[in-house]
């Protein structure tokens, strides 16, 4: 049977006393099991210059974009708010990238919280800076100190999407954002919302690229939710 390898855009944490202050290149364990679990070769994709994004994208079957930090508003045409947390422009460039030569080349994406964010933005969406700006904000969405393997908010799911056919039209799952989109990308149709209306899953709407998307976190839940697990399953086999 074919293995599909994944690439997983990395993070990259600066200082580590671990390594005498060194800078570590890294991804959450969680991501590499669930890959490896559902059938795939995990292959992390380190921060560097995004001129190598195609070289990279070409040595992999589908692209995986996880979560962490904020994301710098001037990709979408803001100013930085008071509320804004910590942004890594040169990790926003490279993933940037990642994904334009995985639209390109038709590879298919994963993408998670951050890199959920991400995408809408590199296809010419927004974003709320801070929950705070949105005015119908009522979910705690950020579920700390709760730990992730725990399910905590209901997701509406739209019928017949590809998310309807692994957790069928409502679910409950793990929430860990301080952002969320405010304009969606024509590309991508909306397939899942929190009971206060923000977008929690999509799905391209047209065009020849593969892609599913989720504002929570499946890779902290997958061993203990069946549902995630066949996420990640259908993701490395199917899609």
């Amino acid at each position: 049977m074919k293995k599909n390898i994944i690439g997983i855009a990395g993070n990259q944490l600066f200082h580590s006393p671990a390594l005498g202050g060194h800078s570590i290149t890294y991804t959450p364990d969680d991501f590499v099991r669930a890959v490896e679990e559902a059938g795939g070769i995990p292959l992390v994709l380190p921060i560097t210059d995004p001129e190598k994004a195609n070289a990279y994208i070409s040595l992999v079957d589908k692209l995986l974009v996880p979560g962490g930090q904020d994301i710098d508003p001037l990709l979408y045409g803001e100013e930085p708010r008071p509320k804004l947390g910590l942004t890594t422009p040169a990790r926003d460039r490279f993933e940037a990238a990642l994904l334009e030569s995985a639209l390109a080349k038709g590879r298919p994406i994963f993408a998670v919280c951050r890199g959920f964010q991400l995408l809408n933005i590199v296809l010419g969406g927004s974003l709320y800076q801070d929950l705070s700006e949105y005015p119908d904000w009522r979910v705690k969405h950020d579920q700390l100190p709760t730990e992730g393997i725990f399910p905590t908010h209901s997701v509406t799911i739209a019928k017949d999407s590809r998310l309807a056919a692994l957790f069928s039209e409502k679910a409950r799952v793990n929430s860990f954002h301080h952002q969320a989109i405010k304009k969606l990308a024509d590309d991508l149709e909306a397939t899942a919302w929190s009971a206060d209306h923000l977008i929690e899953g999509y799905q391209e709407k047209t065009g020849n690229s593969k892609i599913i998307g989720v504002q929570w976190h499946p890779e902290l839940d997958f061993r203990e939710q069946e549902n995630e697990r066949k996420l990640f399953e259908y993701f490395v086999n199917e899609l």
